[in-house]
Parts: structure tokens; sequence; C-alpha cells
């Protein structure tokens, strides 16, 4: 029960922190940083504060087995392109609904967690059925005033912040939460960092504040590890229902902040959403690993027969 209750302040921890991430994001693109400079900053600096930290205070995390390294590449790889997408989306697209169609990522993550046999129970389906009528109330917007290119760019990255979920799980099983947080920071880093050279190189003038960038890369640094906590403790699919309450956090801010506004729908929506977090108290603990499955290959090396306990 302690392991689960942990895992779920974990969870909402990273609610709270990615939902203020579309803001301070927001905000810095408005005051003149480029989409591009915005994620690239923001990646390589959460990465080199949580590298440090590790460096000083606690070198056992500096070690992986070489799969889950492999599998935090992987994860990293998909998750900068889709962290690409969705600045260049919040570009186009106010930062409340930008997230609204983010928050649509626990739909992607349950066709990935059934792909790789570990199917959600019907309590959590209820609760993502729920949630998906919550979205789809929050997102209730006059098409005549969507940026298309921008809906489809966000959609595109909540399907790759869903594909990275279950890979970080899977090595997860074997490794610390700031191991895998900091190997998938990294390896987000070497998307983000070339991705700017190659597409932008825009840089803001001298007069441009930079609170913005690093209010979101601290954000992004503890969001990181609040979140990888979480799928540790209580599984993706959990964590990704609980990270929901994200959706909540920005529209707060966003309507104190940026001044946007929402309709009658959008707070029926806020409270069917709030319903869904509140589930979670009913759901039974996160079940064993599986040893099937399309990511099965993500796991370390068995110890020699001969020597117990292993690795000792």
């Amino acid at each position: 029960m302690k392991k689960k209750t942990a895992g779920i302040f974990a969870a909402l921890g990273s609610a709270v922190f990615l939902g203020i991430s579309p803001v301070f994001g927001k905000l810095a693109i408005t005051l003149g940083f480029s989409p591009f400079a915005v994620v690239a900053l923001r990646t390589v600096m959460a990465a080199a504060l949580l590298f440090l930290i590790v460096a000083i205070f606690s070198r056992q995390y500096l070690y992986i087995f070489p799969v889950g390294l492999v599998g935090c590449f992987l994860a990293g790889v998909i998750n900068g392109l889709g962290s690409l997408l969705y600045y260049m989306a919040l570009y186009r697209l106010p930062a409340s609904l930008g997230q609204m169609l983010y928050s649509l990522y626990p739909l992607f993550l349950a066709v990935w967690l059934i792909l790789d046999r570990q199917a959600p129970s019907r309590l959590t389906m209820i609760r993502l059925g729920l949630a998906s009528v919550a979205v789809l109330l929050l997102t209730n917007i006059s098409a005549s005033t969507t940026d298309l290119t921008g809906v489809l760019m966000m959609i595109g990255a909540a399907m790759l912040y869903a594909l990275h979920l279950p890979i970080n799980q899977r090595v997860l099983y074997e490794a610390p939460a700031q191991t895998v947080t900091l190997y998938t920071l990294i390896s987000m880093s070497l998307v983000v960092v070339p991705a700017y050279f190659i597409f932008d190189r825009t840089w803001p003038a001298e007069n441009v504040p930079w609170l913005p960038v690093l209010s979101l890369t601290f954000v992004t640094f503890l969001s990181r590890l609040t979140l990888f906590l979480g799928v540790k403790r209580i599984g993706g699919m959990q964590t990704a229902l609980l990270g929901l309450a994200e959706l909540l956090v920005t529209l707060f801010f966003s309507y104190y902040w940026l001044h946007e506004n929402l309709t009658a729908p959008q707070w029926l929506g806020a409270f069917g959403l709030g319903i869904s977090l509140l589930l979670v108290k009913f759901e039974k603990n996160t079940p064993e690993k599986h040893s099937g499955g399309w990511l099965s290959w993500i796991r370390p090396p068995e110890p020699p027969k001969d020597v117990w306990p292993p690795y000792q």
C-alpha cells in the first residue's frame, strides 16, 4: 500500500509539473524564443542538471544494464520527436487547447500496452472512457477557429509520448527512476539539439527574459523524475490517467496567467476528468512484470547459474 501511495503522489506531482510546462513554454515563445530553441534549451539544461546531481551525490545511479540503456535511448528518441511536435503545435495553438489535445495520450497508451500484453483492467477502461468524454468536452472549440496543422501536430506528440511510456516501464522493472530519467533526457537531447541547429538556429534578442525558459527547465527536471517514479510504482497506465490532472493545472494557470477562458461544456469536462482521477483509489496494485509482448526484449541478462546471490 505504501508503494501504491508513493506512486500516486509521484504521478500527481508529475501532473502538476507537466501542467505548468505548456504555460511557461507558451510564455517563452510569446516573448521571442522559437519552439525549437525552447525544447532544445529546456531538455539540455534539465539533462545537465540531473547529470550533475547524480554524478556528485549518487554515482550508483549512473549504472544501467546495456539493454536498458538501449531502451532509454529508444524512448528518448521517440519522446524527443514528440517534444518537437509538441512545441511546434504550441506555437500555433493556445496553451489550454494544446494541453487538452495532448491529454488524449492515455488512449494511445492503452493500445501500446495491449500490444505489449498488458491489457488494462475493467475499472481502468471505465476511467479511460470517462476521461475521453471529458477531453472531448474540454476540446469543444469551433473548428473554424482551430489551426488544423497545430491540432495534428499535438495529436502526433500525444501518440509519441504514449509510446515512450511502456518502453521506459520495461526498463523501470530493473532500473531506478533516477537512472531512467537521466538517460532518457540525454537521449532526448541527442534529438532536439540537432533539430534546432538543422531547422532553426534562431536566437532570441538580448532583452528577451530567460525566466520562462529557466522555469520550464526546472519543471521538466521535476516532472520527468516524478513521472518515471510513478510509472515504476503504479505502472504506465495508472500514471497516465493520474497525469491527466496536468490538464486541470494547465487550465488553471492559463486562465490566470494567459487569460484564456473556458466555456460551460469545458467546465463540465473538467468535472468529469476530476471524477476519473478520484477513481484511482479503487484500482488494484500494479501487476508483476510480463514476460511476453513486443517489448519483452528489454530485460537484464540472466546471472550465471553458479553465482548466488546474483550480481554479488
